[in-house]
């Protein structure tokens, strides 16, 4: 079975378009008819960006990280573009292989910050929009963020957090704004192709892209507050 979405006269933000993930949602909501604003960091030009340039994909270079810069952002996206209809919270990374009385409170603040205040930040100020369009969050935990585990605790914990911060917001909008996430395991990435024994079992970015997709679309409409398994049989 093959499945469509058409996105035409909307607007999608995403934010870390230019890693796996990222680069993965901006292209499939771009081709089906969405504007994306992409946003990143990293520019998109860098030999660390995974984003290419194309029809319907708009960039903004800016840190999620900080306040002004994310809300200077926002505001230049409804500027150019009138709306936002769907928030896709994506920047993130991974930090692990120390118990917790060896870690570094640095990794605690980075991780924290890159996980999880991109995450609220950017729906923060989105949401305003959102609201006014009835739009949707797709933001992303991870599977790890359902249990402890040893050695990347403080990731399971900032993961866990977008679940929960994801939750909250679908409650203090029931009726208005959709709230979900998606719960990925290990991705088909470069990255962790570097890091790991690739599997067949492994998840592509292309194939969470569409559960995202489906979490924006009218056949969602009843879906708020759910957290979706996106690791396949891995």
């Amino acid at each position: 079975m093959t499945v469509t979405f058409d996105f035409s006269g909307q607007v999608a933000v995403v934010t870390g378009s230019c890693g796996a993930l990222g680069s993965a949602v901006t292209e499939a909501f771009a081709e089906a008819g969405a504007t994306v604003a992409a946003c990143d960091v990293v520019p998109i030009d860098s030999e660390d960006s995974q984003l290419d340039p194309a029809d319907g994909i708009e960039f903004y270079r800016a840190d999620f990280t900080d306040e002004p810069a994310v809300a200077e952002t926002v505001d230049q996206i409804v500027a150019d573009h009138g709306r936002i209809d769907y928030l896709l919270p994506i920047a993130g990374t991974w930090r692990g292989g120390d118990p917790v009385e060896e870690t570094d409170v640095d990794q605690f603040d980075m991780l924290f910050d890159v996980n999880l205040k991109t995450m609220f930040l950017a729906s923060k100020h989105a949401l305003p929009h959102l609201q006014d369009a009835e739009g949707a969050i797709v933001s992303v935990s991870a599977r790890s963020a359902l249990e402890g585990g040893t050695g990347d605790g403080l990731y399971r914990s900032t993961k866990a957090s977008v679940r929960i911060m994801t939750e909250t917001i679908a409650e203090e909008n029931l009726g208005t704004v959709r709230a979900n996430c998606v719960l990925p395991s290990v991705l088909n990435t470069p990255m962790n192709r570097e890091m790991m024994t690739p599997s067949d079992e492994w998840v592509e970015p292309a194939e969470v892209a569409e559960v995202m997709q489906f979490l924006c679309s009218d056949a969602a409409a009843v879906t708020s507050g759910a957290a979706v398994p996106v690791y396949g049989e891995a």
